[in-house]
Order: structure tokens, then C-alpha cells, then sequence
């Protein structure tokens, strides 16, 4: 592996940040694709893992669109690619709640482990100090950008 050290590196902007993200989401697209999914549909799956396997539909939705920042039709027809899948389905008990199947689990926590050791071959070598300041500019980046969004 060759690694590529840039001595001078740009003072961070929506640009060096979008480079960043969309060269961090091919390399994870290539491991979904291996396990026939779409980066959406692992946002879905990965947003039903962190509620605890189970939740509302419209609730995912939310939490979903909150994530992709796309139209509600979008994830709901994302949610029914999964149902359909058999990756989710429908609480038996109260068809207005999703929840994850076992193979849906277990897709995750294929592609979540996968994608796991590419972050830290990615990640290798960076200092904590300086993960810690580009992840708090980070986090202010967003909650500045969610409140226009919300403005507009």
C-alpha cells in the first residue's frame, strides 16, 4: 500500500470536506455493492441497528432524511426496497412499526465490520488531537447547515 503524505494541506472548506466524504463513500459503495445494497439502504439499516432493531415507520423516515437530507418519498421507497428485501418488516404486533429480520441484522454487521477496518486504514496514523478538532469543526459545520435548512 502506498500512503500520500501532502505537506501543505488546505485550510478545511465545503470543498476539502466534500472531497473527503464522497472519496470515503466510494470506498464504502464498493463494499455494499459486493453485498448487493445501496448506500441508502445502509443508512436505512444502520439507522434501524442504532434504535434498537425496532421503530416506527414515520420515525425512521425522520431519522433517515435527517441523514441523507432527501425527499421523504425517497426513504419511504427505500424502506420498501428493504421490506421487500426481507431485510426489514413489519412488527406483527403493530404493523405502524419496522423491524429488522436476522438476515437484515446480519448484513449489517457484515458490511459495518468491513467497512470498520477500511475506516481505520484510512484513519491510520492521524493523531487524536487532531481527529478531536476536525471532529468538533465538523459537528459545528453541521448544526450550522441543519439551521439553514431549517430556515429555508
Amino acid at each position: 500500500m502506498t500512503t500520500t503524505t501532502t505537506t501543505t494541506a488546505p485550510s478545511a472548506n465545503g470543498r476539502v470536506v466534500a472531497l473527503a466524504f464522497f472519496a470515503g463513500r466510494a470506498v464504502l459503495e464498493g463494499v455494499l455493492t459486493r453485498h448487493g445494497i445501496t448506500y441508502h439502504q445502509s443508512v436505512t439499516l444502520r439507522a434501524a441497528v442504532a434504535a434498537g432493531g425496532s421503530l416506527g415507520r414515520e420515525e425512521l423516515v425522520a431519522e433517515v432524511n435527517g441523514s441523507l437530507k432527501t425527499d421523504d418519498s425517497v426513504v419511504r421507497g427505500v424502506v420498501d426496497e428493504l421490506t421487500a428485501a426481507k431485510l426489514l418488516e413489519e412488527d406483527p404486533t403493530d404493523t405502524s412499526r419496522l423491524r429488522l429480520t436476522d438476515t437484515g441484522r446480519e448484513l449489517d454487521a457484515t458490511t459495518s465490520a468491513e467497512s470498520a477496518r477500511i475506516s481505520a486504514r484510512l484513519y491510520a496514523g492521524i493523531p487524536a488531537e487532531d481527529l478531536a478538532v476536525a471532529g468538533r469543526v465538523l459537528t459545528l459545520v453541521t448544526e450550522r447547515a441543519n439551521a439553514e435548512l431549517a430556515g429555508a
